[in-house]
């Protein structure tokens, strides 16, 4: 009796030689294969981006024109200053005053952490919220408030609020989340009218520090009020507002405020670094003042109330900056260190029972 051995079924070789087939093809022809985020150029993050609007005209109507209606609004409808100032003109005025200039560069950092977060925003977006139309709701109350009181801060304060409710209304919460550090950074943009008392404070605490340090190492130097006297009458310094370190400060403050957005990820370390930036910015300004005090004393007094004194801030800035880096590392090294040592009391007690 004759035996046939059971043969492979055909379709099997056909199937297995196609998807062979097909792993080489795509071998060779890697454009075929998906690319994550990471990998899409700017041409075709835009091509994506002209699919969506083509997908979702009454989001993207809805969006065009609440961006057009916001540009009218605060770019070109004047409110403000008896009707000649639109919140824009408003603020470029208020921003000529050197202790608020770095309000002009808020938007554009803002825009750049939007433009960072691109990838995980596109990944974010779904089903727009209702409930986001709360939030713009709440924008266009403090708007006209801000009208009514001829107050233009209320109305700049107003915009995170249309930012994340727009952006909920469309995309969804999660995107909304992802911008609530952008939008809330636009609260820098906001001159402070107060900043003129702080900087009188931040005077007197400057002066009486550099006092303070020169009575206690000898150094031959009388602190009264805002002044500081050498007890040889060779030099007479006046701290000054713009030597009150006000500057440094917004920019200690702005600066860090992005440092620990991108670089921490618990909400203890972010509040603890950002409040010890503070004092960094007003340690960095009493070493600057300390510096042309010393070489005022030991050096020329002209040396030091001339080309020191116009160029020592950017050698004391930095000085700061690299305090608060040094900080956070301290920070992160004694917060893993806990965390070790909780986490070793906790085996050793699951252990014991």
């Amino acid at each position: 009796m004759e035996t046939n051995s059971p043969k492979p079924p055909k379709e099997g070789l056909e199937i297995g030689a196609t998807g062979a087939a097909a792993a080489t093809s795509a071998s060779e022809n890697p454009i075929s294969t998906p690319k994550s985020n990471e990998e899409l150029s700017i041409r075709e993050e835009l091509t994506a981006f002209a699919g969506w609007c083509g997908k979702n005209p009454l989001a993207i109507a809805l969006f065009t024109g609440f961006i057009g209606f916001f540009v009218w609004l605060y770019g070109f409808r004047d409110l403000f200053l008896n009707e000649t100032a639109s919140v824009t003109q408003w603020l470029w005025f208020w921003t000529l005053d050197g202790e608020q200039e770095h309000g002009r560069m808020v938007p554009f950092i803002a825009l750049g952490l939007i433009w960072m977060a691109r990838h995980r925003l596109r990944e974010a977006a779904g089903k727009g919220n209702n409930w986001g139309l709360l939030g713009v709701g709440f924008g266009v109350l403090l708007f006209i408030f801000s009208v009514r009181s001829l107050q233009p801060r209320i109305a700049l304060a107003a915009l995170p609020f249309f930012l994340l409710g727009t952006a909920s209304f469309l995309w969804g919460n999660r995107v909304a989340r992802l911008l609530l550090f952008p939008a809330c950074f636009l609260f820098f943009m906001i001159p402070v009218a107060a900043i003129s008392q702080a900087t009188f404070d931040l005077q007197f605490l400057i002066t009486e520090s550099v006092g303070l340090i020169t009575r206690f190492f000898g150094i031959g130097v009388q602190a009264m009020g805002t002044t500081l006297t050498a007890t040889d009458g060779t030099f007479n310094f006046e701290i000054a507002e713009g030597c009150s370190g006000i500057r440094s400060l917004a920019a200690m403050t702005m600066l860090t405020a992005v440092y620990v957005h991108l670089t921490q990820n618990r909400l203890w370390k972010k509040v603890v670094i950002f409040g010890a930036s503070l004092l960094f910015a007003v340690v960095g300004n009493i070493g600057r003042i300390m510096g042309i005090v010393l070489a005022a004393r030991y050096y020329d007094p002209e040396f030091a109330a001339g080309i020191m004194h116009d160029y020592s801030g950017y050698v004391f800035f930095p000085v700061a900056v690299i305090a608060m880096l040094v900080f956070a590392k301290l920070v992160n090294w004694a917060g893993d260190f806990v965390e070790r040592r909780l986490g070793g009391e906790a085996a050793v007690a699951g252990g014991a029972q």
